[in-house]
């Protein structure tokens, strides 16, 4: 099925992935309920059926130098739409998501503003509802927000801050900080990711070990030691 209906507004919607067959159908899947310009899944070297999952799902496919922020910077680039959103392989977006970017990119006020999506870790457990609250207060009351909750903003104010850093660790950090808490705004639909990382790192660990590397980042520690021990 084609993704390039027109509409009002051209959304191209970028999807960095490395070995994503598990999770990328259903995140496609969740894609269907809008109309963007185009999907484009830049891809790092999957040895999986990542690939054909992305051409199958309507996607343009992409690859790319391995790293997601090269990966984002790459599909970026590639894209023509005048709005773009960025987006994880393994994070669905919850029925209303057009809806609710539609709203947004009707708001010319929100030409130089970004938005992001609350986060829902797909557990049932209570330590991710803990996690959920802290991603929503960081995101209203500091500005920042996990990449796991997409990035949606004009291409215009996209290319002003300058765009993702062709870094392989902390992009997303990086670009959500020259966004600034002013012009960062949360939207109420959620964006659905894998509890994998926390049930693998720890439901403490994990959150405790990203701010660890994000005071790292800002004491100037370098992305490519970071990612070492990421």
């Amino acid at each position: 099925m084609s993704r390039s209906a027109q509409t009002a507004h051209q959304l191209d919607i970028v999807i960095p992935t490395l070995n994503a067959a598990e999770g990328l159908p259903r995140t496609l899947d969740a894609l269907a309920e809008g109309a963007p310009r185009e999907i484009l899944v830049v891809d790092g070297g999957s040895s999986d059926e990542t690939r054909n999952l992305a051409l199958r799902g309507g996607a343009r496919l992409l690859s790319s130098e391995r790293g997601r922020g090269q990966q984002l910077r790459s599909g970026a680039a590639a894209a023509q739409g005048d709005w773009l959103l960025f987006l994880h392989a393994d994070t669905c977006l919850e029925p209303g998501w057009w809806r609710a970017a539609t709203a947004f990119m009707d708001d010319p006020a929100n030409r130089r503003r970004a938005a992001v999506f609350r986060l829902r870790l797909d557990s049932p457990r209570p330590e991710a509802r803990k996690i959920e609250a802290l991603a929503g207060w960081r995101a209203r009351r500091l500005g920042l927000a996990f990449g796991d909750q997409g990035l949606l903003l004009t291409r215009a104010f996209y290319l002003e801050l300058g765009g993702y850093a062709a870094i392989p660790l902390m992009e997303d950090f990086d670009l959500i900080r020259r966004i600034g808490r002013r012009r960062l705004v949360l939207l109420e639909p959620a964006a659905v990711t894998s509890d994998l990382r926390y049930r693998q790192g720890g439901w403490l660990r994990r959150p405790l070990r990203n701010v660890a590397f994000q005071l790292l980042y800002l004491a100037g520690c370098p992305p490519r030691l970071l990612a070492r021990f990421y």
